[in-house]
């Protein structure tokens, strides 16, 4: 009878432990809401070598929801307007955003670059989107603080 007690307890725990893991592989990163830029590091050696803050009113804010993002940037200095709209996806520690279409500026680049590919990383309320050369050496980063969920 004991047997048959511990078997069934060790089904039931290993069927949490999976359902848990589940959820896990689902959502590893949840960056839904409203996120706007603090500042942004540059690396060398994949060491921080500088931290750039945004200056003389500069913004940028991404909204994601729902596999969306759309994002828009402020820069007094600057008389383009800046702004993207598309997909993403988190996979492996990975954030990739697809624009679909974006302002003037942006279309330029997106004429070389529709695809855009960072390594992340999230915390409750603050995410660091990591540039990667083709070496796999960090250079740069720009990092956000959860505005609103």
């Amino acid at each position: 009878m004991k047997t048959i007690v511990l078997i069934l307890i060790g089904m039931c725990s290993l069927l949490t432990i999976s359902q848990n893991n589940k959820k896990t592989a689902i959502e590893p990163h949840n960056l839904e809401g409203v996120w706007e830029l603090q500042n942004q590091y540059m690396y060398q050696d994949n060491h921080i070598s500088d931290t750039l803050s945004n200056q003389n009113g500069y913004r940028q804010v991404k909204m994601y929801s729902q596999g969306k993002v759309m994002w828009t940037r402020f820069d007094p200095k600057d008389n383009n307007e800046w702004f993207g709209y598309g997909t993403y996806t988190i996979k492996d520690g990975v954030l990739e955003e697809r624009l679909e279409y974006a302002s003037g500026p942006m279309m330029k680049i997106l004429d070389t670059t529709k695809v855009f590919r960072f390594e992340i990383l999230v915390e409750k309320d603050s995410y660091q989107q990591i540039d990667v050369d083709e070496n796999g050496h960090y250079y740069h980063s720009e990092n956000y603080k959860r505005v609103q969920k």
